[in-house]
């Protein structure tokens, strides 16, 4: 029976770990990740893809810093855009090919995406966000003589840190839900979307953060009346006591025991923690099921064979 599914690719559907993320790379990471979804639109389903780009945004960062008085500066919303058409570009260019191969006639469309945040406080409170590439304590420790916020994330190393506020709604949902009506396979909301708050005279103005891609992504599949949210992400279940010796991976879970586990601290503020939330958005919503797995899964897990599946109670 055909669906309508939005999936959210995690960043090792572009970068995988070890990798220095050269395009090359990312390209020929896309495509083993993007077969899965070749498959599910074989079976009919509609679609609406989004994706992360911490890795991205942090090394569109770097450039700007290292040409600092050579260059134009770019504000952390204008990075976010190029990210967008950068990755959109690329999951396109990839899906568009893997589907011609395929035989399959869909087309395949990035819409720039602005989502509404709620306004940062100015105190610094704001959620924080990791970005760019993984450091070591040393190297953390010499980014925050140069004034930058890091943070340990995840057991895998330092990363910087920005203001994450949450989003509130997808500016060009209906453009977006047009598209998805008419069969267009869409990408959208990438790296959670270009951060914008409303200024004087309900004026759109950009804000220096990043939204979560996930929390973004799941008001995208409510805007869409999706019937499941798929995140694919590094891993092919969700852990309880994750990095300890009584890790257990779960295949089911009820919304009322997503609630419990996300009060009791076994998701990650960094990592698993936003996904969780996601999921918890989405189904209150009235969405149907979430499911988080590895991207080459996806046909799989939407079958009920692998993944952690999240449903209403």
């Amino acid at each position: 029976m055909s669906e309508r599914l939005v999936i959210a690719l995690g960043g090792n559907a572009l970068i995988k770990p070890g990798q220095a993320g050269t395009i090359p790379e990312q390209l020929a990471t896309l495509e083993e990740s993007l077969r899965s979804i070749v498959e599910l639109v074989r079976q009919g389903h509609r679609i609406a893809l989004t994706h992360g780009n911490g890795p991205q945004v942090g090394n569109i960062l770097l450039r700007v810093e290292e040409a600092r008085g050579k260059a134009y500066d770019v504000p952390l919303d204008v990075c976010v855009a190029q990210s967008q058409g950068e990755m959109g570009y690329l999951i396109q260019r990839t899906l568009s090919n893997l589907l011609r191969q395929s035989g399959i006639a869909r087309p395949v469309a990035t819409v720039l995406t602005q989502v509404l945040v709620e306004p940062i406080d100015p105190h610094g409170h704001a959620p924080p966000k990791p970005i760019g590439p993984f450091y070591t304590a040393a190297q953390a420790e010499e980014l925050k003589r140069k004034g930058y916020t890091l943070m340990e994330d995840a057991h895998r190393g330092y990363r910087r840190v920005v203001p994450s506020p949450r989003p509130v709604r997808i500016v060009e949902q209906e453009v977006i839900a047009t598209l998805f009506e008419s069969g267009v396979i869409v990408i959208a909301v990438g790296g959670g979307g270009i951060p914008v708050v409303l200024a004087e005279g309900e004026m759109l103005a950009g804000v220096e953060a990043v939204v979560d891609k996930d929390l973004a992504s799941s008001l995208l599949a409510t805007a869409l009346g999706a019937d499941r949210l798929l995140d694919l992400t590094a891993v092919e279940n969700v852990k309880l006591y994750f990095g300890t010796p009584q890790e257990r991976a779960l295949e089911r879970m009820t919304l009322t025991e997503a609630r419990r586990y996300l009060a009791e601290g076994h998701f990650a503020p960094g990592s698993m923690g936003p996904k969780i939330e996601a999921a918890i958005a989405f189904l209150e919503c009235g969405g149907r099921e979430v499911i988080i797995t590895r991207p080459e899964m996806a046909a799989a897990a939407l079958h009920g064979r692998v993944g952690t599946h999240i449903y209403p109670d």
